[in-house]
């Protein structure tokens, strides 16, 4: 069972502008020379973290992780004027030109796995192959799972907590009615709904593993400014069109793919995973019994990893034929 490559720490970081406000952060790890990879995290607004290079053989792998915006190191945090899922994929874009990339893999899991389908989907000539983890379709259905009916049947009490931190006469739309108190007035309100959205994603992603904090621990700002811009991905829709990702899934006919899911994954449900692979029935599909969805586990590590050692394989006995 393969695990985690070593720590490494990143040979290049920069802030790369992008014509607004926004500095996005990006950091290079492994072989300068290697093949480049993109990581993209999940959230939206959750951030690159040390361990996400260590998914890449740094000996093969030009490793390439970024904060989207308003996430992370990525300047400034929270902030929501233009940005949006069309912003992402142009920032991708800008970083993959200003590295002179030719083709990259994209990587991604969650938010970041619908990000990567999109991306893919507007720049199939850039997109080398595709690893996809725990499939985010970003339809109505997914936000209703996580945000209406759904995963509160399975954690009812937090999910009782997560209703009554927000005044009774906005629970008839829980995202809206979240979205009024983390933008009210009402400091006691945000905070209260700023802690309970948290801690409900925190519940339903690790399961048994879920650490609840003390009710009286301290929500600081920096913890409103990242719910707000989750829910504000979420009211917006993930500001695509219904049904967006699987309609265009033919476009990617001819890039390697592959989809892993945990069967146990209850914030993107294995519908989603059987879903993208009846759109893209060429693609690698591997469904992990044991696991749930963060990138976390040994079933999963070792599924992550050896996708990424089977696609450098690949590309490495190309060259070779090429050689030949």
């Amino acid at each position: 069972m393969k695990t985690l490559y070593p720590e490494i720490t990143p040979c290049h970081t920069f802030f790369l502008e992008t014509g607004s406000k926004h500095s996005i952060y990006v950091e290079q790890s492994g072989n300068p020379e290697g093949f480049p990879v993109v990581f993209l995290h999940g959230g939206p607004c959750s951030g690159t973290k040390p361990d996400h290079r260590r998914f890449f053989n740094p000996e093969h792998y030009r490793i390439i992780l970024f904060d989207q915006r308003g996430c992370g190191l990525s300047l400034p945090f929270g902030e929501l004027e233009r940005n949006t899922t069309q912003d992402l994929i142009d920032d991708m874009e800008r970083i993959r030109q200003f590295l002179a990339i030719d083709q990259w893999l994209v990587f991604g899991g969650s938010w970041g796995a619908a990000l990567g389908l999109l991306y893919a989907q507007q720049h199939q000539e850039k997109t080398a192959g595709m690893i996809i983890r725990a499939v985010f379709l970003a339809r109505q259905l997914d936000l209703d799972w996580f945000a209406r009916d759904g995963a509160n049947r399975i954690y009812p009490e937090q999910w009782q907590r997560l209703v009554e931190s927000i005044p009774e006469q906005s629970r008839e739309n829980l995202v809206q009615g979240l979205c009024d108190a983390l933008w009210g007035e009402d400091e006691v309100t945000k905070r209260r709904a700023a802690r309970e959205w948290m801690a409900w994603g925190g519940q339903v992603a690790l399961g048994n593993d879920y650490q609840p904090c003390d009710q009286n621990h301290h929500i600081t700002g920096k913890m409103v400014k990242q719910a707000r811009m989750e829910l504000h991905y979420a009211k917006y829709k993930y500001f695509i069109k219904e049904n967006q990702i699987l309609e265009n899934c033919p476009i990617l006919s001819n890039i390697p793919v592959t989809i892993i899911h945990g069967r146990k994954d209850l914030v993107c449900p294995i519908e989603a995973g059987v879903k993208l692979h009846q759109a893209l029935p060429h693609a690698g599909y591997i469904v992990l019994p044991n696991a749930g969805h963060i990138a976390q586990g040994p079933e999963m590590i070792d599924a992550l990893v050896s996708a990424t050692d089977e696609f450098i394989t690949l590309k490495l006995n190309n060259l070779s034929l090429l050689a030949l």
